[in-house]
């Protein structure tokens, strides 16, 4: 039991001394978010590349897995004008959504982003904004196991990317996720 304890407490620490930042989906890049938008400062910005059961593969995404693409996302600092290299491309309905994290403090506002295989019991049919939601996501501290709003609600290819951040810094790999309409050529 203390040894599940101490293991217990050392995942804690380590999911709770993930990159620090102060961008949010209602900030521009740099600047402090205020309470309850959706900051990604407790986000783990590397993955590990694990797909989520059901997730199909792009039959003809725009941008290909190799290939690179130019970022403009602020999920975090040092998103935004990175150059990315695409690890996967994947078919799927992206949310963003509102939800209180299971670890307390204050509410998540229209985290960016979510997809349908990332929802407990989705089913096949893509949520509707508004829909209630248990989120399977683990993106950020306290995200799994929270109830959900549904804020908007796309079909769209999303990719898994890799990228080195424009503020320096290493590598984020198997950065899940970013629309296509969040990348251009290079």
């Amino acid at each position: 039991m203390k040894k599940q304890l101490i293991l217990l407490g050392i995942a804690a620490l380590i999911s709770l001394s993930g990159c620090r930042n102060n961008s949010s989906q209602s900030t521009t890049e740099g600047s402090a978010p205020t309470a309850g938008d959706a900051s990604h400062s407790e986000m783990s910005h590397s993955g590990s590349g694990e797909i989520p059961s059901g997730l199909k593969e792009s039959t003809n995404p725009k941008f290909r897995v190799g290939s690179q693409a130019v970022i403009h996302a602020d999920h975090m600092p040092g998103m935004n004008g990175a150059t990315a290299t695409i690890v996967g491309a994947y078919e799927t309905t992206v949310y963003s959504v509102s939800y209180i994290p299971t670890t307390g403090g204050d509410p998540i506002n229209k985290h960016k982003w979510v997809i349908h295989q990332e929802i407990k019991d989705a089913g096949d049919k893509p949520f509707e904004p508004g829909a209630k939601v248990i989120l399977n996501a683990d993106h950020m501290p306290g995200m799994r196991g929270a109830n959900a709003t549904v804020d908007t609600a796309q079909a769209m290819n999303v990719y898994m990317v890799d990228y080195t951040p424009t503020t320096g810094g290493e590598t984020v790999k198997n950065h899940q996720w970013v629309t296509e309409d969040e990348l251009s050529a290079k």
